[in-house]
């Protein structure tokens, strides 16, 4: 008679330690599906190339950019040639292509696997470490740019360097040095679009873009 105390607390024990259990693995596959909802999409994005264009000089497009702070552009007002200065925003194209995450045999894109890229992120980070925003490096920004990208790929261009950014610390602060002063920056930007299922996607690229007061094309 004396045993069955002792057996009833032992239950209660073995109750609570499945119970616990049960609890534990609830999380764990609460944790696991949050983890695997990232990445959904069988298809990802391939930066083939990134390149950049000056404003000031648009036709050229380049692996790294030297971005010129202010142009100055010779314009006849009243008969007379006087240069009036100009900002000019950096434009950036990349190369993008699908794949897929399964490169089995059977395995072939259909067109619910093409990606959609409908927007970007800029940062920019110094070469020496600095990185403060307004103070050391332009501010970051979100743009937009829609493509839609097969297994064939395409270009899809974008505002790498804002005009106003040139107008703001600390751009503005290298007008008129003649280049004696450049910040040297890597720019990073991710594109991000989704699958045609709905399955966001991204992926980054990176591009060194100096800032300086460049010589003017026309001068």
């Amino acid at each position: 008679m004396q045993a069955r105390p002792w057996t009833s607390r032992r239950g209660r024990r073995r109750a609570a330690a499945a119970a616990l259990a049960l609890i534990l693995a609830i999380g764990a596959s609460v944790s696991c599906g949050q983890i695997n909802s990232e990445g959904r999409s069988p298809s990802y994005l391939i930066i083939d190339s990134l390149t950049a264009s000056s404003g000031a000089s648009p036709e050229l497009f380049g692996n790294a950019l030297e971005s010129d702070v202010v142009t100055n552009v010779k314009v006849t007002i009243n008969g007379q040639d006087t240069y009036v200065a100009t900002v000019y925003e950096d434009v950036g194209k990349v190369l993008l292509k699908m794949a897929l995450k399964d490169v089995g045999a059977s395995s072939s894109p259909t067109s619910t696997n093409t990606i959609t890229v409908t927007r970007y992120h800029v940062d920019y980070k110094r070469s020496d470490g600095r990185k403060t925003q307004g103070v050391d490096v332009p501010y970051s920004f979100d743009g937009g740019a829609t493509g839609t990208f097969a297994a064939n790929g395409g270009l899809l261009s974008f505002i790498l360097v804002r005009g106003q950014a040139k107008l703001e610390a600390p751009l503005k602060a290298l007008r008129n040095n003649a280049g004696a002063i450049i910040i040297s920056t890597i720019a990073e930007i991710t594109f991000y679009g989704t699958d045609q299922n709905g399955n966001t996607v991204s992926v980054m690229g990176t591009i060194s873009v100096n800032f300086a007061d460049w010589g003017d094309p026309s001068a």
